[in-house]
């Protein structure tokens, strides 16, 4: 039925007709004459954080707009109103629940700076889970996720989708996967005081620059998350207790082992709903291995007026504000207003451990792989927040690095920030990166003190140089 609409979708500007029935699968539809079609200048397939700016931009510009939306619940039953993965399952009550362990190591520290509070202190993940899940529902969005084909994953394991939907706290539990979503979740369990596990096949947050992804986990065992690495899980198996009993294999000594948890949560990743819409028989073209549509740099498909926006498109960051502006820009073109395309360089994005990673632009792999590593030039530090001090918390892996093209005024190619309120500094600094900013600019702006983003403009030991890199004092 969608490929129907596809293939009877005229080109930008002028109007179709499309008729919409309900199923038990769902949200259906077909062009063509019938009782009950109406005219549209844009029908928008996925009711997610693209599509909805895509087609909230198009009705401003006083087009005829409509949104097909339809949710397949997570294994476990999990499901939700109109939006995508953000608001759902996702950034909102993810960030939420960060918050949430956060306020807890807050607590701990009080007493350092004269605040008696009763230990030890407990926490109701039931009156968390209702404050969150209220917030969310009053947002209305939605998503899906897909598991591997693991012996009892499907009937004892639950999603990321789930997590946040939970009436119960979890208990002991082992999360699969070494993705930010992942390490960020894994990072407000234990913050909340929940023995966690995290299972890694490989490398923690691939595509991520290496050397702060190995101080984030290092952060995080530092602080109580346990960590299986070169593991994969092969079966799950439920105990007569009700505990989850796991099996897994260890690729580094090639044995067996097992475990028991309350809770198996996978984080694995996340494929495109694209299957069920036929979209070869519009003529769609697909990325075979993930399912992901082809597009090119007008978000055009192989069909001239079929466009993807979000992570449903090829090759595109998997991030909410990147889908709203580029569903925005999308419905301009479309609807004359302007020719600007989305600029996918130098996005930026934070990792919500429990220690913030925050970077825009390039890690220091992809520098060197891009310019040679001569041609690269690396400065950084660790840093001690103030905040840190009365406490006497571990600053061991509060570090930034400021990657650069070596020949002056040294263009910043990527910087990278780990440690406290990291959104918020990445933030900032990314407007200056988009522009154009030079590491001699960035060494002439005055920092704020005291604050840990004033230690970015404080960056004048190189890699190169073989210098310590551990911040002294206030100069």
């Amino acid at each position: 039925a969608m490929a129907a609409m596809a293939r009877a979708l005229p080109r930008p500007g002028r109007r179709f007709r499309w008729r919409i029935w309900a199923s038990a699968g769902g949200v259906r539809g077909a062009a063509g004459g019938a009782a009950g079609q109406q005219d549209y200048d844009l029908l928008v397939i996925g009711g997610g954080s693209g599509g909805l700016a895509c087609a909230k931009e198009a009705a401003q510009l006083g087009r005829k707009v409509a949104v097909v939306d339809y949710v397949e619940p997570s294994p476990r039953g999990t499901k939700w109103g109109l939006g995508g993965t953000c608001v759902n399952v996702g950034c909102i009550p993810k960030k939420l629940m960060h918050y949430a362990a956060l306020l807890g190591h807050m607590i701990q520290d009080a007493h350092h700076y004269g605040w008696e509070v009763a230990q030890p202190i407990q926490h109701d993940w039931k009156k968390m889970a209702e404050a969150v899940q209220n917030h969310v529902k009053s947002l209305n969005w939605g998503h899906r996720v897909q598991l591997q084909d693991i012996e009892g994953a499907l009937e004892y394991g639950i999603t990321s989708d789930d997590i946040f939907w939970l009436k119960e706290s979890p208990g002991k539990t082992l999360v699969v996967g070494a993705s930010y979503v992942a390490l960020e979740c894994a990072g407000f369990l234990t913050g909340i005081g929940l023995d966690t596990t995290v299972m890694m096949r490989s490398i923690p947050l691939r595509g991520f620059d290496q050397q702060m992804s190995s101080l984030v986990t290092e952060h995080m065992e530092s602080h109580g998350t346990q960590f299986l690495r070169g593991c994969t899980p092969s079966r799950i198996r439920k105990l007569p207790d009700g505990q989850l009993q796991v099996t897994w294999e260890d690729r580094l000594s090639g044995k067996e082992d097992m475990g028991t948890f309350d809770t198996v949560l996978w984080a694995i990743g996340r494929v495109p709903e694209t299957r069920s819409l036929n979209l070869e028989k519009a003529g769609v073209n697909t990325n075979p291995k993930n399912q992901k549509i082809l597009v090119d740099s007008q978000e055009a498909t192989s069909v001239p007026h079929i466009y993807a926006i979000g992570d449903v498109a090829e090759g595109r960051p998997e991030l909410t504000p990147t889908a709203i502006m580029a569903g925005r820009l999308l419905a301009q073109r479309l609807f004359g207003q302007s020719s600007d395309l989305m600029d996918y360089n130098n996005v930026p994005t934070t990792v919500f451990t429990p220690l913030e990673y925050g970077c825009v632009g390039l890690s220091e792999e992809q520098a060197v792989a891009r310019h040679g590593q001569e041609n690269i030039e690396v400065y950084h530090a660790y840093y001690k927040p103030l905040e840190f001090t009365v406490a006497e918390k571990d600053a061991s892996q509060c570090y930034i690095k400021m990657v650069c093209l070596r020949e002056p005024p040294q263009l910043v190619l990527g910087l990278h920030f780990l440690g406290p309120n990291a959104g918020e500094v990445t933030q900032g600094f990314a407007l200056g990166i988009k522009c154009g900013a030079s590491y001699a600019q960035v060494m002439r702006t005055v920092g704020i003190h005291p604050t840990c983003s004033e230690e970015v403009v404080k960056l004048r030991i190189s890699k190169r140089s073989g210098l310590d890199p551990t911040v002294t004092g206030c100069g």
